[in-house]
């Protein structure tokens, strides 16, 4: 295999993995401010690109979240075709989503902080070491 191929597929995986780890948060972040259908969720996940999935992937996700009873759902008819199926934040939803909104600063910064390179301590030359 090519060594530029080898590094691409390993960027992916990692994208992946990382996106699978949030995924979900930032598809209830999505719905904070009111419902939202599948399609519209989709399109504004791929928006951000870094969290462009499936529509597989999403639905098998809302499904999960209305089974967790993080998301309700609601048919409403849509002017330009068949009714759809909103996504609403539940209680729980909303206080999952509060809790993760809590967490991830602290662990975004430990990220970031581990993944700074850092210089081995120098001693001070003007100071004495016992």
């Amino acid at each position: 295999m090519e060594r530029g191929k080898a590094r691409q597929r390993t960027s992916e995986k990692v994208e992946s993995q990382l996106r699978k780890g949030v995924l979900e948060y930032c598809v209830l972040a999505l719905m904070r401010d009111g419902p939202k259908y599948g399609v519209e969720l989709l399109c504004k996940l791929q928006d951000t690109k870094a969290l462009t999935t499936s529509q597989g992937t999403v639905y098998s996700l809302l499904s999960r979240l209305r089974r967790d009873e993080l998301v309700d759902t609601a048919w409403q008819e849509s002017a330009s075709g068949p009714p759809r199926r909103y996504y609403s934040l539940t209680e729980a939803g909303h206080a999952a989503l509060e809790e993760f909104a809590g967490i991830w600063p602290e662990f975004r910064d430990a990220v970031d902080h581990l993944l700074q390179p850092h210089t081995p301590h120098q001693p001070d030359p003007g100071k004495a070491h016992p």
